[in-house]
C-alpha cells in the first residue's frame, strides 16, 4: 500500500492544532494507561494498523501487559479490566459507533458512575481525537512501520 498524502507536510498548522489537543490530554489527569487502552480499542474498531502499532508500543512502554493488550477486543468477557476501564471502553465504543444507538443513556450512566463530569468530557475528547487520528491515517494510507519491511516467506 502506498501512502497517499503526508498531512504533516501539507497541513502542518492543522496537525499542530491536533497535537496541541493531545498535549492537553496528556496533562488532563486521566490515567495514561487508560488513554492508551481507549486509543487501542477505537483503533481496533476502525481498523487503523498505524495507530494500533503506535499505541500498543506506547502502552507497553508504560508497563501495560501483553495479556490485556491481546484481550482488549474481548474486554467484556475478561476480568483483566477494572470497572473504570470497562466504563471507559464502553463509552469509547458508543462514541466510535455513534450511529448505533447515539451514545445510549445506560452507557453514559455507566461512564458517569466512574468519571467526574470533567473526566468524562476529557475522555470524550480523547475518543474524538483517536477517531480523528484514525481517519487521517487511514485516508492518507499512512504506512504501518512493519509494512515498510519486506514480508517474510
Amino acid at each position: 500500500m502506498k501512502q497517499r498524502i503526508n498531512a504533516y507536510a501539507v497541513a502542518p498548522d492543522g496537525l499542530k492544532a491536533l497535537v496541541n489537543v493531545e498535549t492537553y490530554l496528556t496533562g488532563c489527569g486521566l490515567e495514561h494507561g487508560l488513554l492508551h487502552l481507549i486509543k487501542m480499542r477505537v483503533s481496533q474498531i476502525n481498523g487503523c494498523t498505524y495507530c494500533l502499532h503506535l499505541h500498543s508500543q506506547d502502552a507497553r512502554k508504560i508497563g501495560e501487559s501483553e495479556a490485556r493488550l491481546y484481550l482488549l477486543d474481548a474486554w467484556e468477557e475478561s476480568a483483566l479490566y477494572t470497572p473504570r476501564e470497562r466504563a471507559a471502553l464502553a463509552w469509547a465504543e458508543a462514541l466510535t459507533n455513534i450511529r448505533d444507538g447515539h451514545a445510549p443513556d445506560e452507557v453514559y450512566e455507566l461512564a458517569r458512575g466512574q468519571f467526574s463530569e470533567k473526566e468524562l468530557a476529557d475522555l470524550s475528547i480523547a475518543i474524538a481525537m483517536i477517531n480523528g487520528w484514525n481517519r487521517l491515517a487511514i485516508s492518507s494510507r499512512q504506512v504501518h512501520p512493519s509494512d515498510r519491511a519486506p514480508a517474510k516467506a
